[in-house]
């Protein structure tokens, strides 16, 4: 508000020296010297009063800025302290012993189940890894046998004697 009240003072000043340096310059025409020299005094005074309005104006900004800066550093202290008050309620929940109890609970949980495993890996009777080695045997046959191959040797191969080469055989002929 008073960087507001400032602005609408500083409007005011310069609206009088422009009034002021015209009134000067219409006074020096009529021959009335003493009269402007007075006005551009007086001129000169409200100049000054414009810089330092200007100053204080500056100083009123920067100020308005580090409020604001430190409303956000406020609202960043305030998240902090809520964060931190949140971890030590946690904290309180969950303690170290609490969280080594859980460990070793888990680890416990998982030997455990890992002995439960071993057993049951280890219920097959004799007879039972008899008939799987049995099977796995059978399984490898089956996968080993291969077609028969004929026995009789295999025909000599003879000349063609016929002057046309790319007439089809008649076995293949038949079979299409």
């Amino acid at each position: 508000q008073q960087r507001d009240k400032l602005r609408q003072y500083q409007k005011r000043i310069s609206l009088n020296l422009e009034r002021e340096r015209a009134l000067a310059k219409q006074l020096l025409t009529e021959g009335r010297k003493e009269k402007a020299l007075l006005l551009l005094k007086k001129k000169r005074y409200q100049e000054q009063l414009l810089d330092k309005t200007e100053n204080q104006i500056s100083n009123l900004e920067r100020m308005v800025q580090d409020i604001e800066f430190t409303q956000i550093e406020m609202k960043v202290i305030e998240g902090l302290k809520i964060g931190n008050e949140c971890l030590n309620k946690m904290h309180q929940v969950m303690s170290i012993e609490e969280v080594e109890r859980i460990i070793g609970e888990t680890q416990d949980a998982v030997e455990y189940q890992r002995q439960i495993d071993e057993i049951l890996a280890g219920s097959l009777t004799e007879e039972d890894e008899d008939a799987i080695l049995e099977e796995l045997n059978t399984i490898t046959q089956e996968q080993l046998e291969l077609p028969e191959v004929p026995s009789e040797p295999l025909p000599e191969k003879i000349p063609e004697a016929s002057p046309v080469k790319n007439r089809p055989k008649p076995e293949l002929v038949a079979a299409s």
